[in-house]
């Protein structure tokens, strides 16, 4: 049965073998256009992905560091409360001293808290001041974060709808084009996928459109063009290596 199928490849005309190869073509560029229209999109959600990740990293790290200078601000509050105590106290031994001495040694003990208020006091403000530049931080990346989001479920929602109106066109296209493929003898495959790999635009087989090749559109000679229309041999741009074909005039023609 292989060996049958071998046979009947080999006994492809010219004509038929240039038909499979633009058929192939056809199918493959159809297969382009899907995965180009949806092609921006998978990157454009991955990107969008990334820099909400970020943004919710950036934000977390705030939080935390607001959570330290809340911390800092309850530290000097206890602070001031325990130097209060101690003023309190120190007020309060000073009416039962005994010489000068010990009233002054109380007074200056007094005077250390009321720096040590005064200090915490100062500590305070800029912990403060700081908590306020990361609060409007953590505000303006949240609010680009929303944004980021909503644009990350509308490109998403679009790629979800683009899959699945393609999908399975793209599942049948591929499927067609594995078919084709078996009909054409392995040497003219492989010339045909190495041209279309280094092909830009992805063409390996073109037509001739107003006396050009329609892949480099540079001027294809008279004689060229019957040898191309004859479809007696493969005959490739002496340009950029394309497969040249006629097929579109039938189909013109036919129209």
């Amino acid at each position: 049965m292989a060996k049958k199928k071998a046979e009947e490849v080999v006994e492809m005309s010219v004509e038929d073998k240039l038909r499979a190869l633009y058929e192939l073509q056809t199918v493959d560029s159809s297969i382009d256009k899907i995965r180009i229209l949806r092609g921006e999109l998978p990157l454009e959600v991955e990107d969008l992905e990334d820099e909400v990740a970020g943004l919710e990293t950036r934000i977390k790290n705030f939080e935390g560091e607001v959570e330290k200078l809340q911390e800092s601000v309850s530290k000097k509050n206890n602070e001031i409360t325990e130097s209060q105590g101690l003023i309190k106290k120190y007020e309060e031994q000073q009416k039962n001293v005994r010489n000068n001495r010990e009233y002054d040694s109380l007074s200056k003990e007094i005077e250390y808290q009321t720096l040590e208020i005064e200090l915490a006091e100062k500590r305070k403000k800029e912990f403060s001041a700081e908590m306020d530049g990361k609060n409007k931080l953590i505000a303006d990346s949240q609010g680009v974060l929303d944004e980021r989001k909503g644009d990350l479920n509308t490109k998403k929602e679009e790629l979800d709808e683009i899959i699945a109106d393609t999908q399975k066109e793209e599942e049948n296209l591929a499927k067609h084009s594995e078919e084709i493929m078996k009909k054409i003898e392995p040497r003219l495959l492989t010339a045909y996928q190495k041209i279309r790999n280094n092909a830009r635009n992805g063409l390996a087989v073109v037509t001739v459109q107003r006396d050009a090749c329609g892949g480099c559109f540079n001027k294809i000679p008279p004689q060229r063009q019957l040898d191309i229309r004859s479809r007696k041999k493969v005959i490739v741009c002496e340009y950029c290596g394309r497969i040249l074909v006629d097929f579109d005039r039938d189909e013109q023609t036919e129209e």
